[in-house]
């Protein structure tokens, strides 16, 4: 989706709100299949949340923590930590109703773009079930790990093309 109305911007305080909602979305699946009520199901994943948020603010400081918008609406999340020979594309996630548009596609594309400009590898982490994983396997990423809950799928930068004087 190609459109001058998408953009980043840095995520701010004032946005945890809007945050916490984009993350309980990406459990919702999860959550239906756990049969706990409702106020269970808040309290665990305001838990979970802040737990996330503080681990991502503490390890990755320095990081690119962008909303990415339609307009003015945030429909999305972009988080990229770059560094010396990797970018490690933190998060992407998009509310459900933004989701198979080709927004992440779009954001995936300028990353790849700019890691073999720099000639720089590039590491994320995904569960095993996570639909993206194939999205970041048509992008050439291929799993190099893994632990009981994400496979790590690592990128090589590729050599830019020489062009003749």
């Amino acid at each position: 989706m190609r459109s001058p109305e998408l953009h980043l911007r840095p995520a701010e305080e004032a946005d945890l709100s809007f945050l916490h909602r984009l993350y309980a979305s990406t459990r919702a699946q999860e959550m239906a299949l756990s049969g706990w009520d409702q106020p269970a199901i808040d309290a665990f994943l305001a838990q979970q949340f802040d737990a996330q948020h503080h681990y991502y603010q503490e390890h990755y400081q320095g990081s690119d923590f962008s909303l990415i918008c339609h307009g003015d609406l945030p429909i999305g999340r972009l988080y990229v930590f770059r560094g010396p020979t990797t970018i490690n594309l933190i998060d992407i996630s998009l509310l459900p109703e933004w989701r198979g548009k080709g927004i992440g596609t779009r954001y995936l594309a300028a990353l790849v773009d700019d890691a073999d400009a720099a000639e720089k590898s590039m590491r994320l982490f995904v569960e095993p079930t996570n639909p993206a994983k194939r999205l970041y396997e048509r992008f050439g990423f291929s799993t190099s790990g893994s632990n009981p809950i994400y496979l790590q799928m690592h990128r090589e930068a590729l050599p830019t093309l020489a062009v003749p004087a």
